[in-house]
């Protein structure tokens, strides 16, 4: 434990110290900005051929717990499983079609989780720093410099990253939103709305399946929530070019994101006058075409693997 709580702290410090704003690790593909709908689940209902999938294995092992659901789970949803929806339905006040919509999926996940015990005590008086470990799935509340308590999370796919760098928490806001669980903490980032907040899709925490947010259990986002105050630093950190297939995607005008950003530090840091916000505009533009002019590379408006490498970066 001890060796991991060094681990933790000093990848904190070196976030804070080393990767400021600007100079955050970071990657982005086009059109990553995570829309207010990005968490809603799709519906299930019975059909042919049926759904399959891990929201279907998560939904019926919920409704086994509850005691409506007595077979193995298969992943199909199939007229056993409709019936044993509507009965859950029905109980719960809810219309009992057998469609598994959003507000099916929030009763079912509320009466399915636990709640923490001493969710409401206050954590030690300090400065408070979110450091969420995209390679663990993690999120750790620090303390003064050291962890305080640790939650699985659920992060965004490889299309839709969540963004590696520093942020704050600048908004909060309870039930924000169908699909977003029951607490919401916005993040500072340039290019699009991220997000800590709740879900309804329990089976997502401890993987990458979201639209980039940051995706909690309802019963720990709830735990955490009071903690934070807006303007709490949260540092987002692993190895970017990780969350990317291939690692060097092709980048031109238009294209948004922590890649941009990190494109655009590189060539700050070469003197070159760019404003790093990872949103590629007409200043950007102008930028690449005259980077790639001075470097000796064919003329061209894009990022490629060639401007990659000549600025340095290893995926």
């Amino acid at each position: 434990m001890q060796a991991y709580k060094r681990t933790v702290f000093y990848a904190a410090i070196m976030c804070l110290f080393f990767f400021s704003p600007d100079e955050s690790l970071a990657h982005s593909s086009r059109e990553i900005i995570c829309p207010l709908n990005c968490d809603q689940s799709r519906e299930l209902f019975l059909k042919n051929p049926p759904f399959k999938g891990e929201d279907v294995i998560s939904l019926q092992a919920s409704l086994k717990d509850l005691g409506f659901y007595s077979s193995q789970g298969s992943g199909v949803f199939d007229s056993e499983t409709e019936k044993a929806v509507s009965t859950f339905q029905k109980k719960f006040g809810l219309e009992a079609n057998g469609r598994v919509r959003d507000d099916t999926w929030d009763i079912l996940v509320r009466a399915v989780e636990k709640p923490e015990p001493a969710a409401n005590s206050p954590p030690p008086k300090g400065k408070k720093v979110i450091l969420i470990d995209t390679g663990r799935c993690t999120l750790t509340l620090m303390i003064n410099g050291e962890p305080y308590k640790q939650f699985p999370v659920g992060l965004g796919k490889s299309e839709t990253p969540t963004p590696i760098g520093t942020w704050k928490v600048v908004r909060k806001a309870t039930n924000w939103g169908t699909g977003f669980g029951t607490r919401w903490m916005g993040l500072n980032v340039d290019w699009g709305i991220y997000g800590i907040h709740g879900t309804n899709k329990p089976y997502s925490i401890g993987g990458y399946q979201s639209h980039g947010c940051i995706r909690m259990h309802n019963r720990h986002v709830e735990q955490l929530y009071p903690w934070i105050d807006v303007g709490t630093q949260v540092l987002i950190v692993g190895n970017p070019f990780l969350y990317m297939d291939p690692s060097f995607k092709l980048m031109r005008k238009g294209d948004v994101g922590a890649t941009v950003t990190e494109v655009q530090s590189a060539l700050k840091r070469l003197g070159y006058d760019i404003e790093v916000d990872g949103i590629w505009g007409e200043g950007m533009e102008k930028v690449i075409i005259k980077y790639r002019k001075d470097v000796g590379l064919p003329f061209d408006n894009a990022v490629d693997r060639a401007v990659y490498t000549s600025l340095g970066f290893k995926g």
